[in-house]
């Protein structure tokens, strides 16, 4: 059950249009991203939302490339995080577009909102609409990458390239014995989220157990969303609900019916596995193998080509930028169409 304290953080969230409808507000928190952030007006779930996003128009002005390609941040990350691949890919000839999630960084942080794969990928799409943009290439991270599948099977005519980069969602962790935890459970664990917290955990799964001081750019980053004045709680709880709504909506089953051409990008040292933390040890032997599930997935999605980096873990495109970018545009200049 929500705190007394938390529903007051709410109602101090709220405005309400002249029509009635609930106007939740861009986010407060204070973080610089890259290039200006723009705002898409999403009328969803009776509620009027922001969209944050960044459009980075190509730098190399002798390219013949006119494609616009969407960047998808996973759960544990922002907008910001895609700088060093948005200027690469920007240089390349690429329009980027970088959306920050309902629920993330500098988006709207409703109190109340039923998260879900396919609401995500709607906002996702409506942004796309608003500027004009019929057809694009999807790369997507993490739950992002999550996202991204879901967003191709719902719009194929729009997306021409997928590009799945240590996507979650490769197996079906509730087939696979992980216990149902209830959304107020997730969210009391959200909100003991910490500096040491999160890099331990990231340094053991993004990063294969090195690190380096350029990393702490990321975890306080995250760090800085939980402690947002009055809106951190708010996070905290959206976080809870996004993993809740993870967890029980599989896409791994439809991969066979993804139509974009495929690229799956698998740093193999990664063990990311939503419940794992709180499922039996039996159950926890099982999960995050993604030596086993980027083969797998490669070969689910029909001619979809495999890179793996046996060397890397969840995070390629941070870790080891330069192999994974060469492997990211020696494909895309092979694919593209």
């Amino acid at each position: 059950m929500l705190t007394m304290q938390l529903t007051v953080i709410f109602v101090a969230l709220l405005t309400t249009a002249a029509s009635g409808v609930t106007v939740i507000p861009p986010s407060t928190w204070n973080y610089t991203y890259p290039w200006p952030v723009q705002y898409h007006k999403i009328s969803s779930q009776q509620l009027n939302l922001s969209m944050a996003y960044m459009d980075v128009a190509p730098t190399n002005t002798t390219s013949n490339k006119t494609n616009t390609i969407v960047l998808l941040h996973g759960k544990n990350f922002c907008a910001a995080t895609w700088e060093d691949s948005a200027r690469r890919l920007s240089a390349h000839g690429y329009r980027v577009i970088i959306p920050d999630q309902i629920g993330f960084c500098k988006s709207s942080k409703p109190p109340s909102y039923q998260f879900s794969l396919q609401q995500l990928a709607h906002n996702t799409q409506s942004l796309l609409q608003a500027l004009a943009i019929p057809r694009v290439k999807i790369l997507g991270h993490s739950m992002g990458g999550m996202l991204a599948s879901r967003f191709a099977l719902m719009y194929p005519n729009t997306t021409s390239h997928l590009i799945l980069t240590n996507p979650i969602g490769l197996e079906d962790w509730k087939a696979l014995g992980v216990p149902y935890r209830t959304i107020d459970s997730l969210y009391v664990d959200e909100l003991k989220t910490n500096y040491t917290s999160v890099r331990n955990y990231q340094q053991a799964t993004y990063y294969v157990n090195t690190w380096k001081p350029e990393y702490d750019t990321w975890v306080n980053m995250l760090v800085s969303l939980y402690k947002t004045p009055v809106e951190g709680e708010v996070f905290a709880y959206n976080q809870a609900a996004v993993t809740e709504a993870l967890l029980n909506q599989p896409v791994v089953h439809e991969f066979p019916l993804i139509q974009a051409r495929t690229l799956v990008v698998i740093g193999t040292r990664d063990n990311t596995a939503l419940g794992k933390a709180w499922s039996p040890p039996a159950v926890q032997r099982v999960l995050g193998n993604y030596t086993v599930l980027g083969r797998r997935t490669a070969d689910a999605i029909p001619g979809a080509a495999l890179v793996e980096f046996e060397d890397l873990g969840h995070s390629p495109q941070i870790q080891d930028s330069e192999r994974y970018h060469a492997a990211l545009v020696g494909w895309l200049d092979k694919s593209d169409w």
